[in-house]
């Protein structure tokens, strides 16, 4: 009777595993390709992904960028210096000041110019804040690409005083036009010292919130962590820069890195790293490199020289022919400018390397073996801007 049993669970066994094999065979399905875009989510511009998946696993990737040409590089051949910076602060709209700043050093280091120490400490103080007005909102955002909403409210909340302290020196609030060869427009406002240590204070608080309610929960570490891994040496063949460079592990940042006529060496803070090169660590990164902003401005309000803010300089501008490569560590990563003179009132030719298009061009690379949901995951994680990338 037992042996009986036992051939019966035998047969029984050997049918239910026939069953299986013929359902999975039913429900095979062929690879399919889909498009993620084109389409303008929020205010990181119009991308689109071309992925190809075996059922929910991406076996291909590749971005299709270009929808937004608006031909900045070219545009500067028909505009005078001074013009250039109305450009250049469209392409991450986000950081814009940021963007002005080193085409001015280009152009100072081919008229053989440096600004004055007040208009140096001016000069980071307001690129400081770009990189905050910047992060934060990444920081926020982040949050509602998994689905948590909360975190974008604090973040819009948070960022307003930092572009109305933007706002207050420059008169633009996403689009300063503030920075001159040579110095600096204005002169910061009455008050604005003051309102700025207040500020900080509240981006440090927010940065504190933002850790609890978003860095450490626990939905978003399992969405985030072990997932878009990019290792040091394909962060470094790709070129990445900035904090999705320095979560992959590589100690890298041209405020320290390289000598520029600015204040960074003026003052202690520290470039933070990550091991892992997941999504979370470029969160993280981030998160640390916020703190530390707001320690870079606190001391160099507390060290801001007095005197002139803008150097000797003709009237009329005319750039010595030459040609000269300044970049910085612009929020997004590395932005730099080529910058080629013939001596007349405008450049010549310009190129920009920008941060983004690096970050794009990555997802071909990190995409490929994920999974559909982390795909937005891993996009929102890498960080650009789409001014950015189509120059």
């Amino acid at each position: 009777m037992t042996d009986l049993l036992s051939q019966r669970e035998q047969l029984n066994y050997i049918a239910a595993q026939a069953a299986d094999a013929r359902l999975n065979v039913e429900l095979e399905t062929e690879g399919m390709t889909l498009n993620i875009g084109p389409q303008h989510p929020a205010t990181h511009g119009t991308l689109r992904i071309i992925v190809r998946l075996d059922g929910e696993q991406v076996v291909w990737a590749e971005p299709s960028a270009g929808y937004m040409h608006r031909g900045y590089e070219k545009l500067t051949e028909v505009r005078t210096y001074p013009q250039v910076t109305t450009l250049v602060n469209r392409i991450d709209w986000l950081g814009s000041f940021a963007n002005e700043v080193p085409f001015i050093l280009a152009a100072e280091k081919l008229m053989e110019v440096e600004a004055p120490p007040r208009a140096q400490h001016i000069r980071t103080i307001l690129f400081e804040l770009s990189r905050i007005a910047n992060i934060v909102l990444f920081l926020g955002d982040l949050g509602v690409q998994l689905g948590a909403v909360t975190p974008a409210f604090f973040a819009f909340r948070d960022r307003e005083h930092v572009l109305n302290l933007i706002e207050s020196a420059t008169g633009g609030r996403f689009h300063p036009n503030f920075d001159r060869i040579g110095g600096l427009k204005d002169d910061l406002p009455k008050g604005f010292v003051e309102e700025t240590r207040q500020v900080m204070k509240k981006i440090r608080q927010f940065c504190d919130e933002n850790e609890d309610l978003l860095i450490g929960n626990e939905i978003f570490q399992a969405r985030t962590r072990g997932v878009g891994i990019i290792p040091r040496d394909i962060a470094l063949q790709y070129g990445l820069s900035g904090p999705n460079l320095r979560a992959s592990g590589v100690d890298w940042d041209l405020r320290r890195d390289q000598k520029l006529p600015m204040a960074w060496d003026k003052v202690d803070w520290k470039v933070w790293t990550h091991p892992d090169g997941d999504s979370f660590a470029r969160c993280w990164v981030r998160l640390q490199e916020t703190r530390e902003a707001t320690k870079i401005v606190d001391q160099l309000l507390d060290t801001l020289p007095a005197g002139p803010i803008m150097a000797k300089v003709p009237r009329i501008i005319k750039v010595p022919e030459g040609e000269a490569w300044v970049s910085t560590e612009n929020p997004l990563g590395e932005m730099g400018y080529y910058v080629v003179s013939k001596g007349d009132l405008g450049p010549f030719r310009v190129k920009i390397r920008s941060a983004s298009f690096n970050n794009v061009s990555i997802a071909s690379w990190v995409l490929r073996g994920v999974y559909v949901p982390d795909v937005i995951a891993i996009l929102a994680s890498l960080y650009f801007i789409l001014g950015d990338i189509d120059r």
